[in-house]
């Protein structure tokens, strides 16, 4: 079917026809597109733009459509140069010419914004979902860990001492502003572009008030030329999916670090790992490392729909039709990493022991002893520069500040006493952080508890 065929005397070149389709990848909106029709022919016959008999008729057909091609009785015709003239095409093959009036005060145009903005609402949906359900994970695990000590890091250099709790929660919070862009993100697309038609909407009497309620959207964007070519939420929500991949990308680098024998603090379940096809002893970290590599990949959707929009005309243009194999190979790949990634998280055993042992080294309740001698009437600057040459003095002599005696202590201050050895304990420098934010057990639980009660809201 070829709808411009009037005003042209030569039939398209297959080679074009080929290049300027579309349904290789756009044919997965067919509910979107089949649900946006019918409310469109509902609309039509309530206007009395058509018949209310020819509407039915055309709803009937739609249906129909939708129903065989969800149960595999109807293939997408691949030589159609879209999923808008594929159902067309397939309407007006079992309805005849009442099929061809479907069209009628509408446009490719706004139907394809249309069917974009329906799909990415429900990937949104699908995706706050699946980052629920990976926050669920993170708080439950937080939960068993409210005790277990760890080192802090800065630079990747051991720093202060901290809880594997406090740690998990830490992505809860990264990963619940993702879910706060994307209902942002959704709110500001839940706008109608159908009425829009080409560019400059129809001179028939339309009601797009109805069409909106009838697709679930807030209301119909009130400008016709942006109603076809505003692709912002595309480039919004990839750029939201971007940042999701950062998160998940950071999280994998720790959890590859974490189970190599120089730290060991994970062992990762067999069913998420992989071997070598030559060294026997090898237990391979692949899913995170897939996870940190596709970061780049989503990175790369982003750019591509930032390029291709950089320098668009008004209104629709056909660069325009990039934009769905970006934002749909970004949500794939989104869905992908977190469907992967939770069962992961979900089974991987933390090594406490290992944790713990690695806290007690590397001079992490160094703050704790500055602290110390701050509370003793000492400037901070001052007690800074003490407890600095107490470590250079431990690195020299192989000792611990546990270790060093107070005999030691005291060639550094007078003020330090046999209490210091309780101050600088691991256990007390991570209990005494009850600071809002801190690594305190008292303050983790209650940070747990303002997330469950977040996700009962969302």
């Amino acid at each position: 079917m070829v709808m411009w065929e009037g005003r042209f005397k030569k039939e398209i070149d297959k080679r074009t026809n080929d290049f300027n389709s579309s349904i290789r990848f756009d044919k997965r909106m067919y509910k979107e597109d089949i649900t946006g029709s019918i409310a469109h022919a509902t609309m039509l016959g309530k206007c009395g733009i058509i018949s209310e008999q020819e509407s039915e008729k055309i709803i009937n057909g739609l249906k129909t459509i939708l129903k065989d091609l969800e149960n595999g009785e109807l293939e997408f015709d691949m030589t159609s140069e879209d999923i808008h003239m594929f159902i067309e095409g397939e309407l007006t093959k079992r309805i005849g010419d009442s099929g061809k009036r479907l069209h009628t005060a509408r446009s490719r145009n706004d139907q394809v914004a249309l069917d974009l903005r329906l799909y990415m609402k429900n990937e949104i949906s699908e995706i706050i979902k699946l980052l629920k359900q990976l926050i669920s994970e993170l708080i439950n695990q937080a939960e068993k860990h409210y005790e277990t000590i760890m080192p802090g890091y800065t630079h990747l250099q051991r720093a202060q001492p901290i809880t594997l709790a406090h740690y998990f929660m830490a992505y809860v919070e990264m990963f619940k502003r993702d879910i706060l862009r994307l209902k942002d993100a959704y709110k500001r697309m839940n706008i109608n572009p159908l009425g829009s038609c080409a560019l400059a909407g129809t001179t028939y009497n339309t009601d797009r008030y109805m069409t909106s309620k009838l697709l679930g959207f807030d209301g119909p964007c009130l400008n016709s030329l942006d109603g076809v070519s505003d692709r912002d939420y595309a480039i919004e929500i990839t750029s939201d999916l971007s940042i999701i991949m950062m998160h998940l990308s950071r999280i994998s680098e720790e959890f590859i670090m974490w189970c190599s024998h120089e730290f060991k603090f994970i062992e990762l379940d067999d069913a998420f790992s992989t071997g070598s096809s030559i060294m026997p002893q090898k237990k391979n970290p692949d899913i995170t490392e897939l996870i940190r590599g596709k970061s780049g990949r989503v990175y790369g959707d982003l750019i591509s729909l930032l390029v291709v929009m950089k320098s668009l005309p008004l209104a629709y243009d056909k660069d325009m039709q990039e934009d769905k194999e970006a934002i749909f190979d970004a949500t794939d790949n989104v869905k992908m990493c977190l469907y992967t990634f939770i069962p992961m998280f979900n089974t991987t055993t933390f090594l406490k022991d290992n944790m713990l042992k690695a806290a007690k080294k590397g001079f992490i309740n160094a703050t704790d002893a500055a602290d110390y001698l701050v509370k003793k009437g000492i400037p901070f600057r001052t007690a800074y520069k003490i407890v600095g040459s107490i470590v250079a003095y431990a690195i020299d002599n192989d000792k611990t500040l546990d270790t060093i005696t107070i005999d030691e202590y005291k060639q550094f201050s007078d003020l330090i006493d046999e209490d210091i050895y309780e101050y600088i304990d691991l256990k007390k420098a991570v209990c005494d952080r009850t600071v809002v934010g801190g690594p305190a057990p008292e303050t983790v639980k209650k940070h747990v508890e303002e997330i469950k009660k977040f996700l009962e809201t969302i």
